[in-house]
């Protein structure tokens, strides 16, 4: 009784390790590769699959995701033997799970190697400057190299970023000096341009001004010109008139005309404001002769009006 209990346990037992070892469940994002007695067959894609046990059975379970690798960080000779230390990251997949895992021992191991490798050769080619500046070039040209000598392995390398360049500590302060330098250099040239732009055009509002009060002078030098010459004319009218009255026998109109100049030469001999006192030694009766001979002369002209027919008299005097 008690060795037919123990048969019937040990042969469940078995049953279900065979059914364990025959029915095969791959989750999604995996592929896991099969092995006849250790030599790869196939590859099972996600779902349930069944295998004959003790004959066949999982090699390697493959991720076929979208996988993240990061690169250690490492020193690095530039072209100008300045040492950096750069570390970075790769983005990377498996499209064949039986190359990946029958083709490399160490997928991961080998890929940090192959990266670390070219990132010392790109930069080692670039001067400190490139180095910092073109992280483009280098991503594009490491992911070139390490594509193409990842492709037997069945990995498609997506992206490789450089993460991070560090410069040495005394190179980084004379950067930071450089940078100063040419930050104090440029506020220089600036303000000399603003220095220069402001001279300029304070020299040309000085210029405009210039030609504006030479301007100016010309037309009041033009308009007192014009004042002389029709004071000029208007003298020579008077000289005219008086001409031709002296011409016609009427001697009154001189005295007029010399008792007008006599007037206006006292007038501007008495409101000089130098002359406190005025000392002329001349005869009251020519002041007096001259006036007598204005005020005759005018009795003359309004007697010939009030005498002369209607139609003929002459113009009053002053219109």
């Amino acid at each position: 009784m008690f060795p037919t209990m123990f048969f019937t346990v040990v042969l469940a037992f078995v049953a279900v390790v065979i059914l364990f070892k025959a029915v095969r469940m791959v989750p999604q994002g995996y592929e896991w590769t099969v092995e006849r007695f250790g030599r790869y067959t196939n590859t099972l894609t996600p779902g349930l699959h069944f295998l004959i046990p003790i004959v066949y059975g999982v090699g390697r379970k493959v991720n076929m995701m979208e996988q993240v690798l990061d690169v250690p960080s490492q020193e690095v000779i530039t072209k100008d033997n300045a040492a950096v230390r750069v570390d970075g990251v790769v983005f990377f997949q498996v499209l064949d799970a039986a190359k990946a895992a029958y083709e490399v021992a160490n997928l991961e191991v080998a890929m940090i190697a192959l990266v670390q490798t070219n990132i010392r050769t790109v930069i080692g080619s670039m001067d400190l400057d490139e180095s910092l500046s073109q992280r483009e070039v280098i991503n594009a040209q490491l992911l070139s190299v390490v594509d193409h000598a990842t492709n037997p392995w069945g990995v498609k390398v997506n992206r490789i970023e450089i993460r991070d360049i560090q410069p040495p500590r005394d190179l980084l302060d004379a950067m930071a000096r450089q940078m100063k330098a040419e930050r104090e250099k440029r506020a220089q040239i600036l303000e000399a341009e603003g220095s220069r732009q402001s001279e300029i055009l304070r020299a040309d509002g000085e210029k405009q001004a210039t030609v504006l009060e030479a301007e100016g002078r010309r037309e009041a030098a033009f308009r007192d010109a014009e004042a002389r010459e029709r004071l000029a004319e208007a003298e020579a009218k008077a000289t005219q008139v008086v001409s031709a009255a002296i011409a016609e026998g009427d001697v009154q109109a001189i005295n007029y005309f010399v008792a007008q100049k006599y007037v206006e030469a006292f007038k501007e001999l008495a409101s000089s404001p130098n002359q406190k006192l005025v000392l002329m030694p001349m005869e009251a009766s020519g002041v007096i002769g001259s006036i007598a001979g204005v005020a005759e002369l005018a009795k003359q002209a309004l007697a010939s009006q009030t005498n002369a027919p209607a139609g003929k008299r002459p113009p009053p005097i002053g219109g």
